[in-house]
């Protein structure tokens, strides 16, 4: 019996896959878990829109992506820290510091997606990448000044 697949299941496949199982496994398992459907026109033509809405939502996606990173990669932010002596900082600037500081600046981007390789604890100009969409980046120029 042919069932495509509703969601992604580990032995058969991903969500949209035509896949090929037995009719008890899918009549006593997948179809009451909701986990996939008969393979019959009907089905085969929604799962085909489907598919076409996915793939324009997700051009869409890809362009405000690129639109913000080109944005960002003009912004510059500045972070006050408290030093001590031999101008080391008291801690160090952490992604909630570098969001919060795009937060001022109009961009709200979490914390999570911000990519420090290494600790801050100096004072200095850093290159923060961000990351926006799955393989879209951006670099903000980050300046750490003394309180």
């Amino acid at each position: 019996m042919k069932v495509i697949l509703r969601k992604n299941f580990n032995q058969l496949g991903q969500i949209g896959d035509l896949v090929n199982v037995k009719e008890g496994f899918a009549r006593n398992f997948l179809f009451p878990r909701q986990i996939a459907l008969i393979a019959n026109d009907s089905n085969l033509k929604a799962l085909e829109e489907e598919k076409k809405q996915a793939s324009t939502k997700e051009a869409k996606n890809i362009e405000s992506a690129n639109k913000l990173s080109a944005e960002l990669e003009k912004v510059s932010v500045t972070i006050p820290v408290t030093v001590g002596e031999d101008e080391k900082l008291f801690g160090s600037v952490t992604t909630k510091m570098i969001s919060e500081a795009l937060k001022e600046k109009g961009y709200e981007i979490d914390h999570r997606k911000i990519d420090i390789q290494e600790p801050i604890k100096a004072l200095g100009i850093y290159d923060i990448k961000i990351k926006i969409y799955a393989d879209v980046t951006a670099s903000v120029k980050t300046w750490v000044v003394r309180d």
